[in-house]
C-alpha cells in the first residue's frame, strides 16, 4: 500500500496509508489538503510569518460533522493535531509540523437574538464578522481591537477590548458553547451541562478541545461611540504618562484608554514633519453617551502639548477596525507581557527608554488599561487569574527580514526582564510568543485546576498545541 508523502507521524497499526487518507475525505463535506495542493500554503499561512509548519493534511470543516470526523481520524492514526480558527495567534498554535491541521476558518456563521441579546457563533468567525451582526442591532459584546482577530482563540484566552471595563473580558461572557472533546464527542457546556468544562473555556486556552460554537451575551453598545487618538511627540512621554496613569487609576468604567507608543505612519491627521518619527498616542474610547464622554476625556485630551488629536463620534465598528492596518498579516512578529497593578515612575521611564529604542521602525508598545468590571470577578471564577491587574503592557517586536530575528527577539527578551520587578509575574496567554515555558504565568494560582480538569476531558494532552497544561496524574 502506498503511504502519504510528507507523514511524519505514523499509527500504532502502521503508516498512514493513501486508502485511510481517502475514506478520511470522503467523510468530509470540506476539503481536504495535502502538501502540494491548490490552497494548501495559503492554508497553512498564519498572521505570524514567523510560523512556517507544514501539516501533512489540512481538514478545512464546514461544521461540526466535519470536526468530529478530524478528531476521530487524528485518534485513530495517532497524529499530531492543530486548530485554526482566526490564525492571528502570535505563537502559531494554529499551524503542526507533520500533523492534521483542523481548520475552522469556513465556519463563520452567526446568528444573533436581539431580544434575548446573545448571538451564536461559529469557531471559525473573526471579531470582524461579529460586530457586522451585532452592531445591526446596536448590541455588541466585549472583543478584540483587530477586526481580523478570530472570535475563538482570543475568548479562550480571556479577550479583552473597548468593552472590557464596562462589560468584561469576552470570556466573562461566554453563556455557553459547543465542544468536540479529545474523545471525538460533542458535548454542550453551559452553567447547568458541564459547567467545569465552561470554567476551563473560561481563559484556559485551547486544552479542552475544538470549540465549534460559542454563545455570548450582549450589550446595548453604540452604533456611535466617541473614540481617537491625542497624539505627542516621545519627548513628552514622561509627562504624558504620568498623567495618563493617574487619569486610569480614577476613570469611570465608560472610558477605556490605552496607549501606544510607535514610528508615526503618514495619516492624514498628522502634521507630515512627524511621519517617520517616534511618538506617543493615547488612544481614547468612550462607550456611554458621547457628550458625557467629551467632559470625561477633556483631561487627557487638553493635556500638556499635543500635535494633534483626532478624538471625536464615529461608529463602534469603525473603532474595532482602527487598527487593522497596522497590524496586517504577513510580518514577524515576537511578543511578550506584563501585567501591573500600578506603574511606578521607574517603570514608566524604562518603557519610554525602549521605545527609543526599538529595532525597527515596525516595532511598537502598547499599555493597555483594564480593571473595571474584569476585577470584578474573582480570580478563582473563571480560568483567566490576572483580576488585581489595572495594566497590561506588551511590546510588540515586528519585522520583515528573517536575518532580523536573533536582534528583535534579544531586545523583546531584554525588554521583559528589565520590567519584571515591576510587574505582577503574571502573563496574558493571548500575548505569549513562545508556545511553551510560560503556562504556570499565564494560568497563575488556577494551573492547578485547570491541571485536574484536562485529566478529565483530555487525559493524553491529544490537544497540546497551545499555551499547554499538563494533565494531573
Amino acid at each position: 500500500m502506498e503511504t502519504l508523502q510528507a507523514t511524519t507521524r505514523t499509527a500504532a497499526d502502521g503508516p498512514l496509508s493513501d486508502a485511510a487518507v481517502e475514506d478520511f475525505e470522503a467523510g468530509l463535506r470540506g476539503p481536504l489538503l495535502r502538501p502540494g495542493d491548490d490552497g494548501y500554503d495559503a492554508a497553512r499561512a498564519v498572521w505570524n510569518a514567523m510560523i512556517d509548519r507544514r501539516p501533512v493534511l489540512i481538514a478545512r470543516c464546514t461544521g461540526t460533522a466535519d470536526v468530529l470526523q478530524a478528531v476521530r481520524f487524528a485518534r485513530q492514526h495517532d497524529l499530531l493535531v492543530s486548530v485554526q480558527g482566526g490564525g492571528h495567534n502570535v505563537a502559531g498554535s494554529a499551524v503542526c509540523d507533520g500533523g492534521l491541521m483542523i481548520d475552522l476558518s469556513l465556519m463563520r456563521g452567526i446568528r444573533v437574538d436581539p431580544e434575548a441579546r446573545t448571538a451564536w457563533v461559529q469557531g471559525g468567525a473573526t471579531w470582524g464578522d461579529l460586530d457586522h451582526e451585532t452592531q445591526a442591532f446596536g448590541l455588541a459584546t466585549p472583543g478584540g481591537v483587530i477586526s481580523t482577530t478570530g472570535v475563538g482563540g482570543l475568548t479562550l484566552g480571556g479577550g479583552m477590548g473597548w468593552l472590557s471595563r464596562l462589560h468584561g473580558l469576552s470570556a466573562d461572557n461566554l453563556r455557553a458553547a459547543e465542544v468536540v472533546t479529545a474523545a471525538g464527542e460533542r458535548v454542550r457546556t453551559s452553567a447547568t451541562e458541564h459547567p467545569d468544562l465552561l470554567w476551563g473555556l473560561r481563559g484556559g486556552g485551547g486544552n479542552f478541545g475544538v470549540v465549534t460554537a460559542f454563545e455570548f451575551a450582549l450589550h446595548e453598545v453604540g452604533p456611535t461611540v466617541l473614540a481617537g487618538p491625542t497624539v505627542y511627540r516621545l519627548g513628552d512621554a514622561p509627562a504624558v504618562l504620568r498623567h495618563y496613569r493617574d487619569f486610569a487609576h480614577e476613570a469611570p468604567r465608560e472610558s477605556c484608554v490605552w496607549v501606544v507608543l510607535l514610528t508615526a505612519p503618514p495619516l492624514p491627521f498628522l502634521p507630515e514633519e512627524l511621519h517617520g518619527t517616534k511618538i506617543l498616542s493615547v488612544f481614547q474610547v468612550y462607550a456611554g453617551p458621547v457628550e458625557r464622554g467629551e467632559e470625561v476625556l477633556r483631561p487627557l485630551r487638553t493635556f500638556g502639548r499635543p500635535v494633534a488629536d483626532a478624538v471625536g463620534p464615529m461608529p463602534y465598528a469603525a473603532v474595532q477596525r482602527i487598527f487593522d492596518a497596522q497590524y496586517e498579516k504577513g510580518a514577524r512578529n515576537y511578543w511578550k507581557s506584563h501585567t501591573f497593578t500600578t506603574l511606578p515612575d521607574e517603570a514608566l521611564d524604562l518603557l519610554v527608554a525602549y521605545a527609543e529604542t526599538y529595532p525597527t521602525p515596525q516595532s511598537d508598545m502598547v499599555i493597555h488599561q483594564v480593571g473595571g468590571a474584569i476585577s470584578d470577578v474573582a480570580p478563582e471564577a473563571t480560568a483567566y487569574p490576572h483580576r488585581d491587574a489595572t495594566f497590561i503592557v506588551t511590546p510588540g517586536a515586528r519585522w520583515q527580514d528573517p536575518a532580523d530575528d536573533e536582534r528583535c527577539i534579544a531586545w523583546m527578551r531584554s525588554w521583559f526582564d528589565d520590567l519584571a520587578p515591576f510587574a505582577t509575574g503574571g502573563s496574558y496567554v493571548n500575548f505569549i510568543s513562545d508556545r511553551t515555558g510560560r503556562e504556570q504565568a499565564a494560568y497563575s494560582s488556577n494551573y492547578e485546576r485547570l491541571a485536574a480538569l484536562k485529566a478529565r476531558y483530555d487525559p493524553s494532552n491529544f490537544f497540546r498545541m497551545n499555551q499547554n497544561v499538563q494533565p494531573a496524574p
